[in-house]
Order: structure tokens, then C-alpha cells, then sequence
């Protein structure tokens, strides 16, 4: 097995449905996710907030 380089530290809270806030070791600002565009359409959801989903952010992370 290969050495270890970093292990993520996260915590999320989930807000009001499906506003939810990620905050990641040594970053003060938490990261927000939620639903926008097609995925409320597909949950047949309104948010009072269009947010970017959890998928937006894995998608920029590995196309990045």
C-alpha cells in the first residue's frame, strides 16, 4: 500500500432542504450546495435559492 499524502476533513450541515454547507479543513468560508436548472426540474423542486448541485462540483474538480 502506498503512503498516505492527505486526508480530507469535512463537515457538512444540511439547511433548510436542499441547501446543505460543506465546510473543508483550514477553509474559513464553507463551500454551499443545492439544486438548479435541470435537477429541480427532475426533483420537481422550487428552492427559495438555485445553488450549484453536489454533481457541478464534482464535475469542475475533475475536469479541472
Amino acid at each position: 500500500m502506498g503512503k498516505i499524502v492527505h486526508t480530507a476533513r469535512v463537515k457538512i450541515y444540511q439547511d433548510k432542504r436542499p441547501q446543505r454547507r460543506a465546510y473543508i479543513a483550514d477553509f474559513p468560508e464553507p463551500v454551499r450546495f443545492g439544486v438548479h436548472g435541470g435537477i429541480q426540474e427532475f426533483y420537481k423542486i422550487k428552492p427559495e435559492v438555485e445553488l450549484p448541485a453536489t454533481l457541478d462540483y464534482m464535475v469542475a474538480a475533475i475536469a479541472g
